[in-house]
C-alpha cells in the first residue's frame, strides 16, 4: 500500500515532477506556465472544501456543474470571472484525473446528465481568458490556451494519473520522509 502524501508542499513537488515529465517529455509541450498552472489546480483540489468553494446566494454549496453556470451568469466582474476559471478547473479535473467519476456525476437523477463537461470547461476557460485587466492580465493567456488546447491537456492529466498510480510505495515514501525532514 502506498502511504499517503500528505503535506502541500510533498503534493506540490510530486505533482511537478509527473506533470513536467508528462508535458515536456511524453508530449512534447514545454510550457512552464501551463505546467504550473495545473500543478497548483492539482494541488487546491487535493482539499475538498476548495473544489466546492463556491456557493449560490441562498449559502448552498455549488456541486453540479449546471448550478455553477447558472450562478456564472448571475455574477458580474471578478466574481463571474472567478466562477468560469473554478468551472475549467472543474470539469479539466475530473475529466483528465478521474474520468471514471464522470459515469456518478453525469447519472441520470443529476443536474448535470445533459451537458457535456468537456465542451463547458472550454467555454468557462474561453470567458475566463477574457478578463485580461490587473490582476488577470498574466492568467489569461494560459486560460485562453486551456480552452484551447483542453483535449491535449485532459490526456496530459489522465497520463499523469497513471503514473501516480504506479509510483512505487518507496517513491511516495521519499516524498513524504522529505516533507517530514524539513518539518523537523
Amino acid at each position: 500500500m502506498i502511504p499517503l502524501v500528505t503535506s502541500e508542499d510533498s503534493l506540490r513537488r510530486l505533482f511537478s515532477a509527473l506533470t513536467e515529465h508528462t508535458f515536456q517529455v511524453d508530449l512534447g509541450v514545454a510550457d512552464p506556465v501551463l505546467t504550473d498552472y495545473l500543478v497548483e489546480m492539482l494541488v487546491r483540489f487535493t482539499r475538498s472544501a476548495e473544489m466546492y468553494r463556491f456557493r449560490d446566494v441562498e449559502g448552498r454549496r455549488l456541486v453540479e456543474v449546471v448550478d455553477m453556470v447558472s450562478e456564472a451568469g448571475q455574477r458580474e466582474a471578478k466574481p463571474k470571472r472567478e466562477l468560469h476559471r473554478h468551472i475549467g478547473d472543474y470539469t479539466l479535473f475530473w475529466t483528465g484525473v478521474f474520468p471514471e467519476a464522470l459515469n456518478r456525476l453525469q447519472a441520470v437523477d443529476h443536474k448535470d446528465h445533459l451537458i457535456d463537461y468537456e465542451q463547458q470547461g472550454r467555454q468557462s476557460y474561453f470567458i475566463a481568458s477574457k478578463f485580461e485587466d490587473d490582476p488577470y492580465g498574466e492568467e489569461a493567456p494560459v486560460l485562453r490556451r486551456l480552452s484551447q488546447d483542453y483535449d491535449l491537456v485532459r490526456f496530459g492529466l489522465n497520463r499523469i494519473r497513471e503514473d501516480w498510480d504506479k509510483l512505487p510505495a518507496e517513491t511516495a515514501e521519499r516524498y513524504a520522509s522529505e516533507d517530514n525532514s524539513q518539518n523537523n
